[in-house]
């Protein structure tokens, strides 16, 4: 952090509320990207916290598990994000999808954005779980 009102805005109640949402779906791989951001720009990082997590991740409309579903089926049809469907991917296992959930979300994207989107997707998919079972 630079300046005293950097550091304020790190400790709003938005901001407090998002780390603990990113913690709750990402664990420590979501607080390092974030630490990781803050070194370039701490305001990005600030608002990576308030609004996504802060803001839409902590509405009871939808429960994690609902959310992940959606972030990872949108982020397979980019077909340009493969670093955050990982996350994703992962934060999907966190909060209780199965890898054949997962596998069967790519699946179904095929219809929507083809199958070169969701054969990457399923490459994504497989370093995730290939390294979630040799973490383990």
């Amino acid at each position: 952090m630079s300046t005293v009102t950097d550091k304020l805005a790190m400790q709003s109640e938005k901001f407090k509320k998002g780390l603990e949402k990113l913690k709750e779906i990402d664990g420590e791989a979501g607080e390092n990207i974030i630490e990781t951001l803050k070194e370039v720009s701490p305001d990005l990082a600030r608002y990576t916290i308030e609004y996504p997590f802060g803001d839409i991740y902590s509405r009871p409309q939808l429960d994690l598990r609902s959310r992940e579903i959606a972030a990872i089926a949108a982020l397979a049809t980019l077909g340009f994000a493969t670093p955050q469907l990982k996350v994703h991917i992962h934060a999907g296992l966190n909060v209780g999808l199965s890898e054949t959930e997962i596998k069967e979300i790519i699946i179904q994207m095929s219809v929507y954005a083809g199958f070169p989107v969701a054969l990457n997707a399923m490459n994504a998919a497989k370093e995730v779980f290939d390294a979630r079972k040799t973490k383990s």
